[in-house]
């Protein structure tokens, strides 16, 4: 049965039988040892109950049911999924804003474009006027994260640097990298965006945390980029590995004696 969160009042049928329920099943309360005797007990007590006539129809429960249950619609083969749809405008941060949560659309959606997004209990699905899917993205409650294009959300405030103390997206980012690129100095912070726009497409962002925690809030762009190409590098090429395309025989380091002899060398 379909009804909005915490309005009782939509379904009061089953919120009466949830009390009937209690009052005639559980009073005195009772003890079960597990969840499974539990369910079997209340199983059992509602098949009892079915036995008892209706209050108002003087009838068997029972018979009650089987009678509607002849005239019941099989189930639908394809699952459906109940959502709420709503329109919303992508703000100037490239970003619309679903129950309290912000999905970023940077790159994805123009800035003052509409969209449509529907909103499952446990996703939103962003679609543009053409019905076109957009981006999904798991609801807060659900445990689950989202990738957030770096690359296009640099570039994004690289275009407008004064939005860097509002992004919702800035405030995601490391402490350090919140710092690093928030600096007052317009100037510098528009080379510092370039910079990430460019790191972020190459290197992780735990790399960049690492690197500028490391290297601190003063260091250049020049310095920023050199320290993350010796970490990757370091990172990248392994300390030994083991040589297997050569043939048998082949990958022992033989002795030059032999050589020299045939050379004069002695």
């Amino acid at each position: 049965m379909f009804c909005n969160p915490y309005s009782g009042h939509e379904k009061g049928h089953v919120e009466n039988k949830c009390g009937y329920s209690k009052r005639n099943w559980a009073v005195p309360l009772p003890t079960f040892e597990s969840h499974d005797q539990l369910a079997a007990d209340f199983a059992e007590q509602a098949r009892k109950d079915r036995e008892r006539l209706h209050y108002a129809k003087g009838k068997r429960i029972a018979d009650l049911w089987e009678r509607d249950r002849q005239v019941l619609l099989a189930l639908p083969e394809t699952r459906y999924e109940a959502f709420r749809m709503s329109a919303a405008v992508v703000n100037k941060y490239g970003e619309v804003q679903a129950d309290g949560t912000a999905i970023p659309l940077v790159g994805l959606v123009s800035p003052g474009r509409e969209v449509m997004i529907q909103s499952y209990w446990d996703r939103f699905v962003v679609l543009t006027e053409q019905q076109q899917v957009v981006r999904e993205v798991p609801r807060p409650y659900t445990g689950r994260t989202a990738e957030i294009p770096w690359v296009q959300v640099f570039a994004n405030l690289l275009r407008k640097p004064r939005s860097v103390t509002h992004s919702q997206f800035v405030r995601m980012l490391p402490e350090s990298v919140q710092r690093y690129v928030g600096i007052a100095d317009l100037m510098i912070r528009k080379e510092r965006l370039q910079a990430h726009a460019h790191w972020s497409g190459v290197y992780a962002l735990s790399q960049i945390q690492e690197v500028l925690e490391t290297t601190g809030d003063e260091a250049t762009v020049m310095q920023l980029t050199a320290a993350l190409s010796l970490q990757q590098a370091s990172r990248d090429i392994p300390s030994s590995w083991s040589e297997t395309l050569s043939p048998p025989g082949t990958q022992a380091s033989p002795s030059l004696d032999a050589y020299d002899r045939l050379m004069g060398v002695s």
